[in-house]
């Protein structure tokens, strides 16, 4: 018996070649200049941030370059598969608008180069790994658990390295007419690669993100398919989707850094030439004074449904994972504030290879940057969007009448320097309740360096009776406050309080402060003026009157 026999007894039913598939499968219509990246994420759970990170990679050098950005589905782990993670990769792709240009959904194959879900590809992996073992680089293993745990125990307590190699390996000396016959005896088997890597030689290896460096030969009996005969391991499935697939830039973190030459040895052994490989650096945050890894089970801001949850722009998540994946992105972006991150051209060198530094406080920057320059109808827009899905209580406010809540997130916006204190959706009902009458309640005041109650009385009666008049201009109405602080013993000139504070009772701006405090319960708030606008006369009588 031959091997060509050995491989026919595990496949009978596989009668293409590997030569049909590479037929079935040509060579891109592109450039050499235009790259070929995937995103190919397993369907086991959330969408974190590091997923999140090589998707935008994939897409900006498929984009850069005029390429193709695709998805593919990395479901051979069915154990761990969870229902919804394919919607969940796809509405978040969706979500932050960069959406693959070759996918398979629902039922939907859009490409030529699919199935794009690895459990639909399964006879192509037989047909690959069946060559394999024709040419005598895969057998049969039919070693038992107990035997692994020993082995491996074994390597452990001798501290050598742990793996299937060299004489751990008895399996690889089975010959064919065994093979045949112990898996006709109903035997349980896996198929392993058969390596011809010595691990004490090193080879050159380029990663785009880390540069030059050498790693040892690849010598370990991988497993490329379990005992269930259906699908591979990812090293097998990597190897062959992303050769028939024509993928030029394989974008993966650092963690598989280490399987490099396994990947490597296995694309030779077809005689295939691998894809360049950009490895990301683990994505760090800060916690208190030491720097770590994000966890997914510690930290929130892991996961990509929070920044949806929180109600940040989808563009502003984009911006600043920009700036995580390339040193110079701030800059260039600095350079061209009117360009979008897309105009931009990745570069892998110049991604830290050492760790990412993710910060929350920079996004909320960029976030209040940005939602700053929104009008008052695209916030509004926005706002109202994603309150229908995440509050609501602020659906509430919105619906109760639209156009007021439009004048009250217009307030300081659309002007040379607008305000820049909405982070996220999620802070606006925050930021603005206390317009609504029916939630400025039993509200605690912020009252600052004027706090006797019949100080401020007296100033509240003073202005409504004496100075309010809601047809005044903001110079007129700032004017009648400076009028008003002189009657009652306060400095209107902040100059003269400052020479000589002794002799008065405060200044203006402590006197607006009550004004301020009596209207809304905070001693900071958008432009008081625009607020008082809003209020008109009755309501703002009804708020001093509340105060006790």
């Amino acid at each position: 018996m031959t091997n060509i026999d050995l491989a026919n007894v595990i496949f009978p039913n596989i009668t293409k070649t590997i030569d049909d598939y590479i037929k079935m499968y040509p060579k891109r219509n592109l450039s050499e200049t235009q790259f070929v990246t995937r995103f190919a994420p397993s369907p086991t759970g959330f969408m974190h941030i590091g997923n999140f990170m090589m998707a935008l990679i994939d897409y900006m050098i498929a984009k850069n370059t005029n390429g193709v950005f695709y998805l593919r589905n990395e479901d051979t782990d069915k154990a761990r598969e969870v229902d919804s993670a394919v919607d969940l990769i796809m509405n978040t792709l969706k979500h932050y608008n960069i959406e693959p240009t070759e996918y398979e959904y629902k039922g939907k194959i859009v490409g030529n180069y699919g199935p794009y879900i690895q459990s639909e590809r399964k006879e192509i992996y037989h047909t690959f790994i069946k060559h394999l073992i024709e040419i005598g680089r895969a057998y049969p293993c039919f070693c038992k658990k107990e035997y692994l745990d020993e082995m491996r125990a074994s390597q452990e307590e001798m501290k050598k390295r742990t793996g299937y190699y060299g004489v751990y390996a008895k399996c690889r000396k089975i010959s064919p007419d065994e093979a045949i016959e112990r898996i006709k005896n109903g035997e349980k088997y896996v198929i392993r690669f058969r390596s011809k890597g010595d691990f004490d030689i090193q080879i050159p290896f380029e990663d785009l993100v880390k540069g030059k460096l050498h790693l040892s030969e690849n010598d370990i009996d991988d497993v490329i398919m379990k005992s269930d005969n259906l699908l591979p391991t990812y090293h097998f499935a990597h190897v062959v989707d992303d050769f028939l697939m024509h993928t030029t830039h394989v974008v993966r973190g650092e963690e598989w850094l280490p399987s490099v030459t396994k990947h490597i040895e296995m694309f030779e052994s077809f005689g295939f030439t691998a894809p360049k490989y950009i490895h990301t650096p683990l994505i760090m945050k800060k916690d208190g004074d030491s720097i770590r890894k994000i966890s997914k089970r510690k930290d929130p801001e892991a996961l990509m449904k929070y920044y949806e949850e929180k109600g940040y722009p989808a563009l502003a998540v984009i911006e600043s994972v920009m700036t995580i994946m390339n040193s110079n992105y701030e800059e260039w972006h600095r350079d061209n504030p009117d360009k979008m991150f897309y105009d931009f051209t990745y570069d892998p060198a110049k991604m830290s290879a050492s760790g990412a530094l993710y910060d929350l406080d920079k996004l909320d920057n960029i976030s209040k940057e940005m939602i700053s320059k929104m009008t008052k109808e695209k916030l509004y827009e926005e706002a109202y969007t994603w309150s229908k899905t995440y509050s609501k209580s602020l659906q509430e406010l919105i619906e109760s009448d639209s156009e007021y809540f439009k004048s009250i997130i217009n307030i300081e916006r659309e002007q040379a320097k607008p305000r820049k204190d909405i982070a996220k959706y999620s802070d606006i009902e925050n930021l603005i309740w206390y317009m609504y009458d029916d939630k400025f309640n039993k509200v605690d005041y912020e009252y600052q360096k004027i706090t006797d109650k019949e100080e401020i009385k007296n100033i509240l009666n003073t202005y409504i009776n004496e100075y309010y008049n809601e047809s005044d201009d903001k110079e007129t109405w700032f004017n009648k406050i400076k009028e008003m602080c002189d009657k009652l013993g306060y400095a209107s000139n902040m100059k003269e309080y400052k020479k000589n504070p002794e002799a008065f009772k405060g200044n203006v701006a402590d006197v607006s402060t009550v004004l301020r405090v009596s209207l809304t319960s905070k001693s900071m708030t958008p432009d008081l003026y625009e607020i008082m606008q809003l209020l008109g006369k009755d309501r703002i009588i009804n708020r001093f009157n509340l105060v006790k």
